[in-house]
């Protein structure tokens, strides 16, 4: 049996590659979201209650700060992007440059068909009116959050962008990197919020001194902790939400061809965000897990955040997975339905058109997460917890409605009138029939 010095190892060599079977075995963070649900149900019935007044008591709770006004001022936006460091700047630029020429190439266009002389049937994709941007403020700053979230909405044609960021205990106000990062997109409505009370703010909205009321929003979009995760699974009776997002991921399928110091730094990577972020290694070859697990033993060691990183690495969450044989890795990697994929095998390429569920998939030795994180153009909120086997990453289609417009002539309607009444008559609906019957009858058609 192999070893490993510092890594969870999940044996599955022998093992059958079902899905039962492998949903059951393979590292998974707690998706019990219960404590959170019921601490932040209350809260956002208060909010739906009275409005900015306990919003105001959350903000004073939870944020440490309640200030007269909640919006940012315009020239606080201004200042802050006016103190950037060029380097970062540029960054953002090229980051902003790059999302948004792939977002524009995502954008659906209306799609016309005729099914007969007379019958037409158009689907379009309307943006929605206005949407709420959160981003997170905890133990890391997201200025590409604000990137990735409002970029899409923005290509989608959505009239009304709204962010919401906890404010930093120095200043009141939003990190300053992020109200940057606002202002050179554009967006001029940002709100010192954070936590639970923004994505209530967002949903209900609130009234207030002039200038700082919040209207409410239809789509609420953007990560953050579990108690945000819990209020947008909450209001999604009220509005539209991206996802309810768990914990960040990345699970990689490595053979002997691999770089285990490039695997072990990928890993390590996504570790740095939280102690429950997932980091898993796929592979069929027992040199390699052995080499990922010291690089990872000797890159956690030197690491700004290695405690943090530590106890990533060390949960249930994580770990190195040995499997027999590529497919059954491929099959594994599928299984798990991962927010980030990374494939460090011969002929990645060939190999990621069978991954057929993950959030985003890179491909070699050159493409790490840290590269979509920030500047490969994809987005990088992406579903989590396995949901990538049915959830979409954020993107202009995340933000968009689709609408059909029906327009019959009478010689159209004509020819399937009594096929619609015989449907009408089999569901037991004859009032349905009777509304073309009665144009029949009548002449019209």
């Amino acid at each position: 049996m192999t070893t490993l010095a510092s890594t969870h190892l999940v044996d599955l060599r022998g093992s059958a590659l079902d899905k039962r079977t492998l949903r059951t075995r393979l590292p998974r963070a707690d998706a019990d979201s219960g404590a959170p649900l019921e601490a932040v149900r209350p809260l956002l019935a208060d909010i739906h209650a009275r409005g900015r007044a306990a919003v105001a008591e959350a903000a004073a709770r939870f944020d440490g700060s309640a200030p007269e006004r909640f919006r940012v001022a315009a020239e606080e936006l201004a200042a802050a992007a006016e103190a950037l460091d060029p380097g970062v700047r540029a960054a953002l630029e090229e980051t902003i440059r790059r999302v948004r020429t792939v977002a524009r190439a995502d954008l659906p266009g209306a799609v016309r068909t005729e099914l007969a002389d007379g019958a037409v049937v158009t689907t379009r994709h309307l943006p929605a009116e206005r949407v709420g941007l959160y981003v997170p403020g905890g133990r890391a700053v997201y200025p590409s959050s604000v990137v990735m979230n409002a970029v899409p909405a923005q290509v989608a044609g959505v009239g009304s962008v709204a962010i919401a960021s906890p404010p930093q205990p120095d200043t009141g106000l939003p990190h300053a990197t992020v109200l940057a990062a606002a202002h050179l997109l554009g967006v001029d409505e940002v709100w010192g919020i954070g936590g639970a009370q923004a994505i209530g703010a967002f949903a209900y909205g609130f009234d207030g001194p002039a200038g700082d009321g919040l209207e409410p929003v239809d789509i609420i979009t953007g990560p953050g902790n579990a108690y945000v995760a819990a209020a947008k699974a909450l209001v999604r009776e009220h509005v539209g939400i991206d996802a309810v997002a768990g914990p960040t991921e990345i699970i990689v399928l490595a053979d002997d061809t691999a770089d285990p110091a490039f695997v072990a730094a990928d890993l390590i990577s996504q570790a740095e965000h939280d102690p429950l972020a997932a980091a898993v290694l796929v592979t069929d070859s027992e040199p390699l897990a052995a080499a990922v697990d010291a690089e990872l033993g000797a890159q956690g060691a030197r690491a700004r955040h290695a405690e943090r990183i530590a106890e990533s690495l060390s949960g249930a969450q994580s770990g190195i997975v040995l499997v027999d044989s590529q497919e059954a890795g491929i099959a594994v990697v599928n299984a798990y339905a991962g927010e980030h994929v990374e494939l460090h095998v011969a002929d990645a390429a060939a190999v990621a058109g069978r991954i057929v569920n993950g959030g985003a998939v890179f491909i070699g030795p050159h493409s790490p997460v840290a590269l979509g994180d920030y500047m490969a153009g994809s987005n990088h909120v992406l579903p989590t917890l396995g949901t990538a086997a049915f959830g979409d990453c954020l993107g202009v289609s995340s933000f968009l409605r689709v609408s059909q417009v029906i327009d019959y002539s009478a010689a159209a309607l004509r020819e399937v009138g009594e096929r619609i009444i015989a449907l009408a008559e089999a569901e037991d609906l004859p009032a349905h029939g009777e509304a073309v019957r009665i144009r029949l009858e009548a002449g019209e058609v």
